[in-house]
């Protein structure tokens, strides 16, 4: 049995593209969220120099000694995305399983992307499964990543 390599790379969360208000989500409401599900996390909010857009910045404990960094951009009701920098599948799963069951209204309303795959083309986000712990996400992040010959 070979151990899959664990690529990092970026990962980002979007709600559903037919309804970009699905998530019903501003930055003060996931701000608050994240610190009740995550008390030792860091939080800050700053403009995104880019877009101009106010963005907040997350460094979290998602397990035991496994931290994550990402940031939650939702500059208006309609909009939302969330990207976690130089993860693993695995370390994705974690965030992707809390978001899914914890945060957004419905577990069928969150889309996923990884930067590794946009490198070779692929643009288009797919649907987190709706059901399933994080192994079971994690497999699909993995899939995602041998199907954009990643991993």
């Amino acid at each position: 049995m070979s151990v899959p390599r664990n690529v990092r790379t970026t990962f980002g969360f979007y709600p559903p593209e037919n309804n970009p208000a699905a998530w019903q989500a501003d930055l003060e409401t996931f701000r608050n969220a994240l610190e009740r599900a995550f008390p030792d996390g860091t939080l800050e909010r700053r403009v995104d120099p880019l877009r101009g857009v106010d963005v907040l910045d997350f460094d979290i404990e998602v397990a035991p000694e496994i931290w994550i960094t990402g940031t939650a951009a939702m500059p208006t009701p309609d909009y939302a995305y969330i990207t976690l920098g130089n993860v693993t599948a695995d370390e994705a799963a974690t965030f992707a399983q809390w978001l899914r069951d914890s945060y957004v209204p419905s577990p069928a309303v969150v889309r996923f992307i990884s930067s590794a795959a946009m490198t070779n083309g692929q643009e288009t986000p797919s649907p987190l499964p709706a059901t399933g712990d994080s192994s079971e996400i994690e497999a699909a992040l993995r899939a995602h990543l041998t199907a954009a010959g990643i991993e």
